[in-house]
């Protein structure tokens, strides 16, 4: 269903093909990357569609949090791949959409190759270097650095990759480690993932005690070297706090609105407000069961995109953006298996009762989800300048403010 994206340059190389599968890596089953679930694009009129091509043509798209990886057909098997420490990029399904950036938060919450509890700093230097060596090994992706790199992989039919963290557990005490981060690729880091850490505290803690001395010097550090920082994941008062600290605007990559559904998970009005007023962006999330409201309680680009209306009225259109935090695999049941290292339950506290999904219909993967919320907003009458901005404008605008 999905048509090779406009003017891709992907010559069908598939990951660690340069290895010898079953000798060099363990092998596993991964997903059908093209078509897990029966694929769905918004039904569009001719002229619509007309426009959505024209669009895709013209505009840089970037997808502010993503996971686009393989994960196993079976997820009885999750535990074991991941340990096995080799994540499969999704190459032919990125390709196919209309992607020019990702913001790729590698294993994050489940980088757990050695350890049960994760966010252990060797571990997260091994998914980062075996990624990026599968990424060296091909011309398709390029890891990208600096602003010019999205610009030029839009003009060359390439996709950008942002290597990201979501969280900074794994520095512990060490303000260098900012730096290695960087020098390893990594340009944007989340604070705090849900639990506290040596910086503040995460979503699920019940006492906030906002951001630490330390957090103050590893915020004033990122601003100098061009990092960005994300709050995604971060406690009110601690958001707040590295919004006041901060030089440079700050992303909130995937979250949503408190406001719409009252859930630890999503943001209140006072820190939406507060990101925007410096400049930053705010990505709206379709991991499931996430942007849910009042009115959809089962979880679908309706109630996904209702948190996109809500925030764009609230603070608005220059400062938000979208980051769906998708992947191509079974969202829900890695939910199910990692739900301690997650934080699924301490980040949903205040949320009423919801309809589980199996997945959500046209956010399925990065492809499905970049393809239909331009769709989406074609459907519902933006102009050309509106979807501009808000599919990769706005981030532009402030990467060009933090990285250097």
């Amino acid at each position: 269903m999905f048509k090779i994206g406009l003017n891709k340059r992907y010559k069908g190389y598939k990951s660690f093909e340069y290895l010898e599968a079953g000798y060099d890596y363990r092998q596993f089953e991964l997903v059908n990357e093209m078509k897990r679930v029966e694929p769905y694009l918004l039904p569009l009129t001719k002229e619509e569609e007309q426009r959505v091509q024209k669009i895709m043509a013209d505009s840089i798209v970037i997808s502010l949090h993503e996971h686009p990886v393989l994960f196993p057909e079976d997820m009885g098997n999750v535990f074991e791949y991941i340990r096995e420490g080799r994540q499969f990029t999704a190459y032919q399904a990125l390709a196919n959409s209309p992607l020019d950036a990702v913001f790729d938060n590698m294993m994050d919450g489940i980088c757990s190759i050695t350890s049960k509890c994760g966010w252990k700093w060797n571990d997260v230097l091994y998914d980062l270097g075996i990624r990026l060596s599968d990424i060296a090994h091909q011309d398709y992706i390029v890891r990208c650095e600096k602003v010019a790199d999205i610009k030029k992989a839009h003009q060359q039919g390439q996709l950008a990759l942002i290597p990201t963290i979501e969280g900074a557990a794994m520095i512990e005490n060490e303000l260098d480690r900012i730096e290695i981060l960087y020098g390893f690729g990594v340009r944007l880091l989340g604070i705090t993932y849900s639990e506290a850490n040596g910086l503040g505290s995460g979503l699920k803690e019940k006492n906030d005690g906002g951001l630490t001395v330390f957090g103050r010097q590893v915020v004033e550090r990122m601003n100098k070297i061009g990092m960005a920082i994300d709050i995604s994941h971060v406690g009110d008062q601690t958001s707040l706090d590295v919004i006041e600290a901060s030089q440079k605007p700050v992303f909130i990559s995937h979250a949503g609105a408190r406001t719409l559904w009252n859930s630890n998970r999503l943001k209140t009005d006072q820190v939406l407000k507060a990101c925007a007023a410096k400049g930053g962006v705010i990505g709206i999330e379709a991991a499931p069961h996430t942007t849910l409201t009042e009115r959809n309680t089962a979880h679908s680009i309706d109630s996904f995109m209702e948190h996109f209306e809500y925030v764009k009225d609230l603070v608005g259109i220059d400062f938000v953006s979208f980051g769906p935090d998708t992947l191509y695999g079974d969202h829900v049941g890695l939910h199910h298996a990692f739900a301690e290292h997650l934080s699924i339950k301490g980040s949903r506290e205040g949320g009423k009762d919801f309809a589980e999904v199996e997945y959500v219909k046209g956010l399925e993967n990065p492809t499905e989800a970049a393809h239909n919320i331009i769709r989406w907003l074609v459907k519902n009458n933006y102009s050309n300048q509106e979807i501009d901005k808000v599919i990769g404008g706005n981030t532009l605008r402030a990467l060009e403010e933090i990285w250097y």
